[in-house]
């Protein structure tokens, strides 16, 4: 019975400060937030919060926290989601109020059922963010997840995030991708709890998300390196890394070419792989490492496919599109 304890409570503390190295000052914050009990309103959490948590950053943390531990992402919703309302307004003044009672009733019912799509997410997260007193927005534009997302032509909207304001300063955050993720090939949720989608870095950031307005100055506003960009996945996010060779996600080569990549903060060779047609692991060429970039090369082989994956430790780090001469 001991040994079973200890397990378990090995097991649980391994859940809770996942990713501990890459926020562990705010490790204590998610322990609290995690032991909440149940709230009957959002008045209620907000004033918790606010009770528990004198600082912006902590309550801004805690907001993101509890979302991400107690929202689920609503598949159903996501797959076949729900016709759009039309709204007929007198003027500017009658559409603005329409859409802030719209966002209000997105949030409650998010809230209530707890769970929602990314839209739910983030008007959940502006308007606790609102009642804890911290300056916050929802923001709206495009998201890079999947390899077909490399090198195409245009922009959508198809996702949601947030900027809360922090001491003077905005930070970026995605409470969505911050309970979990959507698994493509399994058509499945994978509910787990990713701490560095709150106050990331820009640069890593604006790798994956592009707003729609151009209010938001801090992305570089090049639709054309946003769509070609290389997709980073989280273990380049947490690594710290950073791409230096080749300028582009999108490569052209030929087949039997040697392309060759230079990435920072990447010392792990030997966990360093690619996959075959056979998803069979083939490793990286001529690897040396100098000033903290390592470089290395790829015969490029058509027969692999469009794209180049690679990984670190048995997961995906990052990914290229190869396109002919």
């Amino acid at each position: 019975m001991i040994l079973r304890k200890n397990v378990f409570a090995f097991f649980f503390l391994n859940i809770l400060f996942l990713n501990l190295s890459y926020s562990q000052k705010f490790s204590a914050i998610d322990s609290i937030v995690l032991k909440y009990p149940n709230f009957g309103s959002t008045e209620k959490l907000a004033e918790r919060i606010r009770k528990d948590f004198t600082s912006e950053h902590y309550r801004a943390r805690a907001i993101f926290s509890w979302i991400g531990l107690n929202l689920d992402y609503d598949l159903k919703a996501y797959l076949d989601p729900p016709k759009q309302k039309r709204y007929t307004y007198k003027n500017d003044a009658d559409w603005a109020k329409q859409m802030q009672l719209l966002n209000a009733l997105t949030a409650q019912k998010a809230f209530r059922s707890k769970k929602a799509v990314c839209e739910g997410f983030s008007r959940l997260y502006e308007h606790l963010s609102t009642l804890c007193g911290l300056k916050c927005q929802t923001i709206t534009g495009d998201s890079k997840t999947l390899l077909n997302d490399i090198g195409r032509r245009r922009l959508g909207s198809n996702h949601a995030w947030n900027t809360v304001q922090i001491n003077g300063k905005w930070i970026l955050l995605d409470a969505t991708w911050g309970q979990g993720y959507f698994d493509e090939k399994r058509q499945a949720v994978v509910k787990i709890f990713r701490p560095f989608y709150f106050d990331m870095d820009p640069k890593y950031f604006y790798a994956k998300h592009f707003p729609e307005s151009a209010m938001y100055t801090e992305n570089t506003g090049n639709k054309e390196v946003f769509l070609n960009g290389a997709l980073i996945y989280n273990e380049f996010i947490k690594e710290n890394c950073e791409i230096v060779m080749p300028f582009s996600g999108v490569i052209q080569a030929n087949d039997g070419d040697k392309i060759t990549f230079k990435i920072k903060n990447l010392s792990r060779i030997d966990d360093l792989y690619y996959l075959d047609k056979k998803e069979e692991r083939v490793k990286v060429e001529n690897p040396k490492e100098e000033n903290g970039i390592l470089e290395f090369q790829v015969t490029y082989n058509r027969k692999y496919g469009r794209f180049i994956t690679f990984y670190l430790y048995e997961k995906s780090l990052v990914a290229f599109k190869v396109i002919p001469k």
